[in-house]
């Protein structure tokens, strides 16, 4: 039997800023699922002659946890083409000898690990020392792929994109980092080449490359609103969560395909 909910695409986020940005995207209308609580918003793309259905819905918390659970729901009801997590996240600030990163820069996850997995011990046992606490890591990786990724890095690349787009590794754990050291020992020793950090990407990688088929595509495109060091605050995440779903509006319309597969 046809799923009638089948989509273009569903979008995750988190806070209530990200959600403002989202809602500008498109013009959403409530979606209710019977038997489901969560509260799901539809909106429809004219793309090449068809109109595609794009679902959102925001976690009622933060984390990894959360975001796996949201994720596997808007899989088995929308079985969509493409599972997309704009917002907001931590840059590494060109740590590792990446690039040069600025505010509203967005980060576009070619994989996605989990920086919290490990085990505390003593110091004279641990990779990692925090005063009188060691820390052995066991980071976890999903790696995202797919042929649009090249169609990705093409359109960024191009006179079109207005969005300055940084293509790596982003980490995910189960705390807000707003501590130096922590993004130097526990996250750039690991993976130098991380772009950035956040708490819900991997939860929502490992859930939809864990999918039964057909599985879909994973998209984790985050902008930077802050440094993930003591000088954390809010004041650049509105403009953060603009760029990221700038940049994720500008793809579904112009870039990502729907195959129907």
């Amino acid at each position: 039997m046809l799923n009638p909910y089948r989509s273009f695409a569903v979008l995750i986020y988190v806070t209530d800023i990200e959600k403002q940005a989202v809602m500008r995207m498109f013009d959403w209308h409530e979606l209710v699922i019977e038997g489901d609580d969560q509260k799901y918003m539809e909106a429809l793309l004219d793309k090449n002659g068809r109109s595609l259905r794009v679902i959102c819905a925001q976690q009622d918390e933060m984390g990894m946890t959360a975001s796996a659970t949201l994720t596997s729901k808007m899989v088995h009801h929308f079985i969509p083409e493409y599972v997309i997590m704009p917002g907001i996240a931590a840059g590494t600030g060109g740590m590792g000898g990446s690039e040069d990163q600025e505010y509203g820069d967005v980060l576009f996850a070619t994989s996605v690990w989990n920086f919290s997995n490990g085990k505390y011990v003593s110091p004279n046992e641990a990779e990692i020392v925090f005063g009188e606490v060691g820390f052995n890591p066991r980071p976890t990786v999903v790696k995202v792929s797919g042929g649009y990724i090249d169609k990705v890095r093409d359109y960024v690349e191009s006179k079109e994109n207005q969005y300055l787009t940084h293509f790596g590794p982003l980490a995910s754990g189960t705390a807000v980092v707003a501590n130096k050291s922590i993004l130097q020992k526990q996250v750039m020793t690991a993976f130098n080449d991380t772009k950035g950090v956040e708490m819900e990407g991997y939860g929502v990688a490992y859930a939809a490359t864990h999918a039964m088929e057909p599985k879909p595509h994973v998209i984790i495109a985050k902008s930077i609103c802050d440094y993930a060091d003591e000088r954390k605050d809010d004041k650049y995440q509105r403009f953060a969560a603009y760029t990221s779903c700038g940049l994720v509006k500008d793809l579904l319309e112009r870039v990502l395909e729907y195959t129907g597969i």
